[in-house]
């Protein structure tokens, strides 16, 4: 939150989404915030696409987002349940769908421009670090997203 915050004039004079534990968004919330976007953020728990339904995002067309940053794989002992009781109901394909390549692939398909996510599990002081790094390269000194990606890799 607080990094938003202080972003926020940079940015856009408009935010728009779900933040904290107000609740989890439905497939139709999760389908307006990704078509109605230029730029989308998720940061949560766990992998981004064990949030949406795989047979819904394969259908959109959302062109008009043209970046989409995943700080997911966090996981505790609440998100390690959740996700198990999850993937215990799906195939060996669905959950590799779900890996961070997959998720980037799938999200191009769809017509995203860019694609910034992370590649192992991680915490949320790290994902914290990683997205004040992202705002501050991208927003504070209007560095392209290849040179933020490379300030992020040193």
């Amino acid at each position: 939150q607080k990094i938003l915050e202080k972003y926020h004039d940079l940015f856009t004079l408009h935010w728009e989404g779900v933040i904290g534990n107000m609740c989890a968004p439905s497939q139709a919330q999760w389908e307006q915030l990704l078509t109605n976007c230029s730029a989308f953020l998720f940061y949560g728990m766990e992998r981004f696409m064990s949030h949406v339904l795989l047979n819904w995002l394969v259908a959109m067309n959302i062109p008009k987002c043209r970046l989409v940053i995943l700080l997911d794989l966090v996981r505790n002992k609440q998100s390690y349940q959740r996700i198990t009781n999850s993937d215990i109901h799906k195939s060996c394909l669905r959950i590799a769908l779900e890996r961070p390549t997959e998720t980037a692939m799938l999200l191009s398909l769809t017509g995203v421009g860019s694609v910034i996510a992370t590649q192992w599990y991680t915490n949320l002081e790290e994902n914290a670090e990683r997205l004040e790094t992202l705002f501050e390269n991208l927003l504070s000194f209007g560095k392209t997203t290849g040179q933020t990606i490379h300030v992020l890799q040193e």
